[in-house]
This record gives C-alpha cells, structure tokens and sequence, in this order.
C-alpha cells in the first residue's frame, strides 16, 4: 500500500515539474514574441514575420537598428524592375534614387552610383545603421557589386517637402497651413537634434529642405544623414557640397573648415525660412545681394513679400512673431550665437501649443493680421 501511494505521489511530482516547466517555456515565448513585436513596431513594420526573413546574403532583419542587410545586386535589379526608369526617383548626393519593391512586400527607395567594392563603405554603412529615429529615414542596407555601390533606405510616399511648398514639377492637392508647416518644422529638428545628441555628435553637413520628406501621415524624416561623411571617406576627401552660392551653406565655415552642429542650425533657419515664405531661398535674394541671410529677412519683415501669401487666415500674430525670431537667431553669422536643435525643437513645439491653443478657443482665421509692418512690431 506504501509502496503504491509513494508511486502515485512520485508520478504526480512529475506531473507537476512537467506542468511548471511547459509554463515556463510558454511564459518565456510570449516573452519574446512581444519583444519582437515591439522591435518591429518601433521600426514601421506591423508585420514582424516580413522583418524576419532574409536575403540569401542577410546579416538581420530589416529594420532592426542595429543590424545591416547586405542585398545581392541580383535581388536589387529585381525589386527595381533593373533600375527600370518608371521606378525612377530622383537624384539625390550619393547617386541616382529608384522606388523598389522587395520580394517580402516591403516598398525601398535603392541610391545607386558607380563604385568598387572597398571596406570603408562597409564600415561607414554598418556606422548608419546604428542611428534610427522616427524622423530620420530608416537605413536598411547595402550592396557592393557589379560596379556600383549601393544603399538602400526606407520609402517614404509623400516625398519631400519641396513638392507640397514650391516645387511645380511634383503635384500635390495639399495646402499647408501654418500648424501642419510647424509640425514638419519641429519633426525635422527632432531628427537633427538626435544626430547631435549622439556621442561624438553626427552632422548632418547637408540638411536642406529637399532633405525633408514627409510619410503618408505627414510625418516629416529627415533623409541623407551621414551620406556626406560617406562619401567623404570613400572618394578620399571632401566632396562638393554643391556648387557655388548654396544658400544653406554655413558662411562662417570656410571651404577648408569642418562643419559644425551650429552649420546644421543655420541650414535649418533655412529652411524654416522657405516653410514661411513658400519659396526656394535662392530665389527670394537677388544675385547682387551682398547682405546676410538674416538682413535680408529683417529687411523684409515690414513689406508684404515675406510671408506665403497662402498662409493667410491660419496663423496667429504671436505665433508668426515667435517663429521669425526664431529663424533670425538660427540665421545668425555668429554659430557661438546660434540655438542648438534640442532648444529649436522645444520652442516649435510651444510655439505649434500656442497656436493650437489660440485657435481652439478663438477659431481658426482668429488673431490674423495683416501681412506687413504691425506683425513685427515689438511688444
């Protein structure tokens, strides 16, 4: 009788150890299939098992920050039709851009230029791929092959900011007011300010508005980060940072000097200047202009040519007031004087709250004032 009750206690015991480790092992796999769930929320994706599957010469899954995705020029060729001209983009500082489509589903935009395989692109692109923000554009990968060195980022459908403000070759049904031109103001300094934040600190070195795209939400993503240091390494030595009389170009910085953070900061009062103006800086100022950037803007704050006149009936007096004064101090000469991004950003954000706030609780086309002196005068 012992004997039988210590043979149902012992097959019970082991009943019971089953039973806690099978609990174990699926409390342990629920564990994971959430972090892994997360990881790709955080990258874009909702479908974790398309991030999962790799090439035939992967090192991870797309999207993942930390992990760089080497494609075969022969999966390339195919996701963009052989870099057929209908999936032609653009041409951007590394290359020629094309839109491709990769075989899990996922739509890429591949930069492409001639370039022999070397170990610094290798180095320099593994660098990229540690950087992820929500408004930086994803990096994904690259290829070396066949004679071209290749880079391959996230798509992003609406595509730059230029198209929706000046640009008459893209068409876009969007206008935009002054809350949304905010909002792509302070998603493009977020995207700075996490380069700066970085140790050691990452400059951009080329931030312009047609380095500002916009997802399907709007979402502004600043694109290009790190190409300049790229390809400053891989042709030995400086390439053109476009040719003379590049607007967004630092003019405290020589030729010979490095660029700065503070350099990143002026681009920007550019650009925050063409959101306001609705026009390519280039041609606001007349080629025999010898004043500075920001001369020129105070210059022209008491007539009726700074402001998009498109803007009209969506702005606040004190929110215009603000942002002016804002990219006065982004434009000036001295780059010791300049904000940082973190502080841009932390002003757009209040300045986008005060007008929100304003316009809730007086009505959109409330507070407007005419465009001309009494916008600027001080208070």
């Amino acid at each position: 009788m012992s004997r039988s009750f210590a043979a149902i206690a012992a097959a019970a015991a082991g009943g019971l150890a089953l039973l806690i480790s099978g609990l174990c092992f699926l409390c342990f796999y629920i564990l994971k299939a959430r972090t892994l769930s997360n990881k790709s929320s955080e990258t874009g994706s909702s479908d974790p098992s398309t991030l999962g599957r790799m090439s035939s010469a992967g090192c991870g899954p797309i999207g993942d920050p930390h992990v760089v995705r080497r494609f075969t020029l022969q999966e390339l060729e195919q996701a963009t039709k052989n870099f057929d001209e209908c999936n032609y983009v653009g041409k951007g500082s590394f290359g020629l851009v094309y839109k491709g489509l990769l075989l899990d589903g996922i739509i890429v935009a591949v930069k492409r230029r001639l370039g022999y395989p070397m170990q610094e692109f290798v180095e320099e692109v593994r660098s990229l791929s540690e950087v992820w923000h929500r408004n930086l554009v994803t990096f994904i990968g690259y290829c070396q092959e066949g004679g071209f060195q290749l880079l391959v980022f996230e798509y992003v459908p609406n595509g730059s900011i230029c198209g929706h403000l000046y640009d008459t070759r893209q068409d876009s049904t969007v206008r935009l007011e002054f809350k949304q031109r905010l909002a792509i103001a302070i998603g493009a300094a977020k995207g700075l300010s996490h380069l700066h934040s970085q140790v050691p600190p990452i400059v951009h070195k080329d931030f312009k508005t047609s380095n500002v795209l916009v997802d399907e939400n709007f979402i502004a993503k600043v694109a290009d980060a790190g190409i300049f240091k790229l390809l400053q390494r891989i042709e030995d030595g400086t390439p053109s940072r476009a040719s003379g009389g590049n607007v967004f170009k630092d003019p405290e910085i020589l030729e010979s000097e490095e660029l700065s953070e503070a350099s990143d900061v002026y681009s920007f009062g550019v650009f925050l200047l063409e959101l306001v103006t609705g026009r390519e800086a280039t041609q606001l100022i007349a080629q025999e202009y010898t004043g500075s950037l920001a001369q020129w803007v105070e210059a022209h704050m008491g007539i009726n040519d700074l402001i998009d006149q498109r803007l009209a009936g969506s702005f606040t007096s004190e929110g215009m007031k603000r942002l002016i004064r804002l990219i006065l101090q982004c434009l000036n000469l001295s780059g010791r004087r300049r904000p940082n991004m973190e502080f841009i950003a932390i002003e757009l954000d209040q300045i986008l709250e005060t007008e929100m706030t304003l316009t809730t609780v007086m009505g959109d086309g409330t507070a407007i004032v005419t465009l001309g002196s009494q916008l600027f005068t001080s208070s």
